[in-house]
């Protein structure tokens, strides 16, 4: 058996493993880079960017629709299914490509491909593509090794016609129907683009959730605008899913017409992911576990416990976003590197959007969070996008922003939006709560007319309004309530 020794090795090559081994270079050059299956981001192959490409047909479907509404008539609008795909694979291979490339700049002796599991606290056994076993004994260990769809059992009774986002991109052509379970980011980012390429889409979800939305009011614009497009119920009471000659049959009860059985070409599984661990034989890693079996660690270290192991990435399964895996590489990378002197990272304002249309974005806390930490002591401003002026311009006047505020120090805490243009305005959102503005401050920064942004200057005059500002009593409130 090949052996080697190494000061770092690194589970995985996807955004998280790939930032690391940057930055764990950058001190040594004993590092080895450790991934399972091809190299190639999620997010290149099957997450952000082919969803976004599939979005963007489907929004150039649906703004040819729109043309009646400025006096423009589109003759002869069809839809190529196979061409849209094709874009869709094309890109995307342009885009793992990319990644590819980058990752085989790497020096070869800092790549394994393999999957790797622990025999020890310091030892991993690499199962080379080739059959033939490998021992790497690191000083330090980062897994990074990403996550993967997970599939109830009961939709598995979907079989061959049972499908993840994974697969959605390998299609050739769209198919007629599909069933869309779970109105999360990707279940509610493809449905909605299948459904404005000319897919029949029903979706299901369990409790009522609508994405990652945590007001209530932004939940109830949001879910009114979806079924206006496709059906969504986001608490459905499903009896039965079952393989049929025809399909996919679902059975479920609808509000008005009692139980209905739907027959579809497929049924798309978008309910969550699940973090790449359990192959890792991690239980011999001398590490503390929770009950799921998943490594207890410091989220602002990423480390496990008082280890010399760091978890970075959707393999921790606590912020599954692009941006935020990144970070984490660099502060696992540069951790991992500089042990046993361990710092705590940068971790940035939250920021998410969800590309459906409109667009969902949340920045900073949300509404329950703001809630906990001011113990009440808030207030919210918000905007409609109905009468917005650029919004009613474009005919994209549609939604709701909901911005808050802390009495007292008049600080900006967070904001959640259903509407046009989300991800630009949450990306100054973002900018303000990182910078800790209050709203005052926050209204004297300049806004041109007639732009949307012009709406956040609408909620942020609200909220100021609404707001109390001054020094905070010693009962820890101006106000006898939330101010909402």
């Amino acid at each position: 058996m090949e052996k080697r020794e190494v000061d770092v090795a690194i589970i995985g090559a996807g955004t998280a493993g790939m930032v690391a081994y940057q930055r764990a270079r950058k001190t040594t050059d004993r590092v080895v880079l450790i991934e399972g299956e091809q190299y190639g981001t999620t997010c290149a192959r099957v997450g952000c960017m082919p969803s976004k490409l599939l979005i963007a047909a489907a929004e150039n479907a649906h703004q040819m629709e729109l043309g009646p509404l400025f006096g423009v008539t589109a003759r002869d609008i069809s839809i190529d299914g196979k061409a849209v795909l094709a874009r869709v694979r094309k890109e995307r291979d342009r885009f793992v490509g990319s990644v590819i490339k980058s990752v085989e700049g790497f020096p070869e002796s800092h790549r394994i491909l393999g999957h790797a599991r622990f025999a020890g606290p310091h030892l991993l056994i690499v199962k080379t593509a080739n059959g033939q076993a490998m021992e790497v004994e690191a000083k330090r260990i980062i897994i990074a090794t990403g996550s993967r769809p997970n599939i109830p059992r009961f939709l598995k009774e979907a079989r061959d016609r049972l499908v993840v986002n994974d697969d959605l991109f390998e299609w050739q052509d769209l198919p007629e129907s599909v069933a869309v379970f779970g109105p999360g980011v990707i279940g509610l980012e493809l449905g909605q683009a299948l459904s404005r390429l000319g897919v029949r889409v029903r979706m299901f979800g369990v409790g009522g959730a609508v994405g990652p939305i945590r007001d209530e009011s932004i939940r109830d614009c949001a879910l009114k605008a979806f079924n206006r497009e496709f059906p969504l119920d986001p608490d459905a009471d499903v009896k039965h899913v079952g393989r049929t000659d025809d399909g996919v049959s679902v059975t479920f009860i609808d509000p008005v017409e009692g139980q209905v059985t739907e027959t579809f070409d497929y049924l798309l599984a978008a309910t969550g992911r699940r973090p790449n661990v359990d192959g890792l034989d991690i239980q011999n890693a001398d590490i503390e576990l929770d009950e799921k079996g998943m490594p207890l660690f410091d989220p602002h270290t990423l480390r496990c416990g008082d280890s010399h192991i760091f978890i970075a990435g959707d393999a921790n399964s606590a912020l599954p976003l692009l941006h935020e895996a990144a970070d984490e590489g660099r502060i696992a990378g540069d951790n991992a590197a500089a042990y046993p002197d361990v710092r705590t990272g940068l971790r940035k304002t939250p920021l998410s959007v969800v590309f459906t249309d409109p667009q969902i974005a949340s920045v900073g806390l949300t509404i329950d969070q703001v809630n906990e930490q001011c113990r009440g002591c808030f207030a919210v401003g918000e905007v409609s996008f109905a009468d917005q002026g650029r919004s009613r311009v474009i005919g994209k006047n549609e939604g709701l922003l909901r911005v808050y505020g802390e009495h007292g120090s008049g600080l900006f805490m967070g904001a959640e939006m259903f509407g046009p243009a989300a991800e630009h305005i949450a990306h100054l959102l973002a900018w303000s709560a990182q910078r800790r503005l209050t709203v005052s401050e926050m209204l004297e920064m300049p806004f041109y007319h007639p732009v949307i942004e012009e709406g956040l200057r609408t909620a942020l005059k609200q909220l100021n309004r609404n707001l109390s500002i001054g020094p905070e009593p010693a009962d820890g409130c101006l106000e006898c309530g939330p101010g909402v």
